[in-house]
């Protein structure tokens, strides 16, 4: 709570670990939106482009995934928004509507400082992602002109958001009483719907709806040494050899790009004391990221007693000598690994709720280790309902599609406040 309301305080925000930023979303879907919508999802090693047609609590979608090349992800940064703009070129012409000037939402899933419902400034690369000339500059501005160079589409845009706020707005839809967003996948973040007067970095207007969504950017949590007494030995190598050494700790002991490699260390390391495997291991298994996040997902899945995934898991590791007893083991090191991860989204989303003190709240939520893993939901149930107020009811909800289908509904209730 002490973060949370230091990084929405003006003269605090700076020293802040979790920041805070404004979103300038204002309102909230109320399901009349109507229209036709261009939307752009940028978060990890895949892209999507979106055509999102809205009408009246209807909704129809057509999309294309392309992939973000290892080396466009930590080159230059006019080549990331070259390659956008070229994607967005190619799903247009599919779609032949390269010469209609349809509104676009951009979902760019990285922290930023937004100073409008149109300007976004990356604060810091998170996820693998690390290409120059970006850190400080407007997304927003970099996307429209690359767009520009190409000369080959047409686009207006609407507004900029992360998957968070996408989440939210998408579970909002259906929901009206959804009011945080939340996303565990490659990363980890977190928004809620938050009143004006405690935000001490609002510049916007102050008409009705007095309240804005806050993208708390709380992956940082723990850059100002408040998680360094949970932190283990496993969490400071991750951290040492990651590309943006002290920063996002939260994330790095959460989100599906380091839950893997938790569970590998641990398992490399009861190896080698000869607890696991007759001490016998194999290279994939002692190679840094061979153990990847799914891993986890599929030898939690397998029923008590049976240990058909967690084989199938070890064959693919090189290592087919395991006993039952070594399936066994290997499972509570992945549950205690993904039981801390549930634990502190957990105890996150409680703090959250706390501060709304509202009687009722639906949380949507998005991302792979939510979406896939067997327990994650059930584990992040018990820890909210043991640290939320008496008699405050939670929700969880599933979003579908929130990154997509919520930045078209972002630029949707964006057109129609505008046109009123």
């Amino acid at each position: 709570m002490k973060q949370i309301n230091l990084g929405l305080g003006k003269e605090t925000n700076a020293q802040a670990a979790v920041k805070c930023f404004p979103t300038y979303v204002k309102e909230l879907p109320n399901g009349h939106e109507r229209g036709r919508f261009l939307a752009l999802d940028l978060g990890g090693t895949n892209f999507r482009v979106l055509l999102i047609e809205l009408n009246d609590g209807n909704f129809k979608m057509e999309s294309k995934i392309f992939a973000v090349p290892q080396s466009i992800m930590q080159g230059a940064g006019h080549e990331l928004f070259d390659h956008i703009a070229e994607c967005l070129s190619t799903f247009a012409h599919m779609q032949h509507i390269e010469h209609e000037v349809l509104p676009l939402g951009f979902t760019f899933s990285f922290p930023c400082s937004q100073h409008g419902l149109t300007e976004a400034r990356l604060t810091q690369w998170t996820k693998g992602f690390s290409c120059s000339g970006v850190e400080g500059e407007d997304v927003v501005k970099l996307l429209e002109e690359a767009i520009e160079r190409r000369g080959d589409v047409k686009i207006k845009v609407c507004a900029v958001l992360n998957d968070t706020t996408g989440t939210l707005m998408s579970c909002a839809w259906k929901n009206h009483n959804t009011y945080i967003g939340l996303i565990i996948g490659t990363g980890t973040n977190a928004c809620y719907v938050e009143r004006l007067e405690n935000v001490g970095l609002w510049d916007g207007d102050w008409e009705e709806p007095k309240q804005v969504l806050i993208n708390t950017e709380w992956g940082a949590f723990g850059g100002g040494g408040d998680l360094d007494s949970v932190l283990t030995e496993y969490d400071r190598d991750i951290d040492q050899h990651s590309i943006n050494p002290g920063r996002q700790l939260f994330e790095k002991m959460i989100s599906g790009m380091y839950l893997g490699e938790v569970a590998r260390q641990l398992v490399q390391k009861l190896t080698k004391q000869g607890l696991l495997f007759g001490g016998q291991g194999s290279d994939a298994l002692f190679e840094r990221g061979g153990f990847f996040t799914k891993y986890i997902t599929e030898v939690e899945s397998d029923a008590p007693g049976d240990y058909t995934n967690c084989r199938m898991v070890l064959e693919e590791l090189g290592i087919e000598h395991a006993t039952d007893e070594d399936c066994e083991n290997l499972r509570y090191v992945c549950e205690v690994v993904s039981r801390r991860a549930a634990f502190l989204v957990g105890t996150g989303l409680a703090v959250l709720l706390n501060k709304m003190d509202r009687p009722s709240v639906t949380v949507g939520v998005d991302g792979s280790v939510y979406r896939y893993h067997p327990h994650v939901h059930r584990l992040m149930c018990e820890q909210i309902s043991r640290l939320v107020r008496p008699g405050m009811k939670f929700d969880l909800m599933l979003s579908e599609d929130g990154s997509g289908r919520g930045a078209a509904l972002v630029a949707a209730v964006a057109s129609r406040t505008a046109a009123t």
